[in-house]
């Protein structure tokens, strides 16, 4: 009589393989995060803003400004990039040129001397724009300041 195998079937065998789909999705999602994030940190410049109490702005959102900013190297910057005094005199001529009432924002980092803050507020003046606002960091959770100098 035969009783047919006494061996146990094998059945299915463990998998080796490890599914790196779900790894795969995870970094393009954090790549697509990086492509989007690294340009807008990249373009900030590093300046350490005094702290102030002062009321917010209350400058309406369409005027015209330019952002001017002097870094702890004494370093001029028109918006975000670098420039000599002479290039800071022409564009801040053009920029009065198109509209006298643009207003200077000026953003300089705490170790600035003041000295060379006057020579900035200066060459503003010189170019006809008489409207100047010191940008500070907020004090203890006050809002962020703008306080214009007539």
């Amino acid at each position: 009589m035969s009783f047919g195998r006494l061996e146990k079937p094998a059945g299915h065998q463990p998998m080796s393989d490890i599914n790196v789909t779900p790894l795969v999705d995870v970094m393009l999602v954090l790549l697509v995060i990086f492509i989007i994030t690294a340009p807008l940190m990249a373009s900030r410049l590093a300046l350490e803003l005094p702290k102030a109490e002062a009321p917010a702005s209350a400058a309406p959102e369409s005027e015209a400004f330019v952002s001017v900013s002097l870094d702890a190297g004494g370093q001029s910057y028109w918006g975000d990039q670098a420039v000599d005094a002479d290039t800071l005199r022409q564009r801040l001529a053009e920029a009065a040129r198109r509209n006298p009432a643009t207003e200077v924002q000026l953003r300089a980092d705490t170790s600035v001397p003041y000295g060379r803050v006057v020579q900035l507020i200066g060459m503003a003046q010189t170019a006809g724009l008489t409207r100047i606002g010191f940008v500070a960091d907020p004090a203890l959770g006050a809002p962020a300041a703008v306080a214009p100098v007539r």
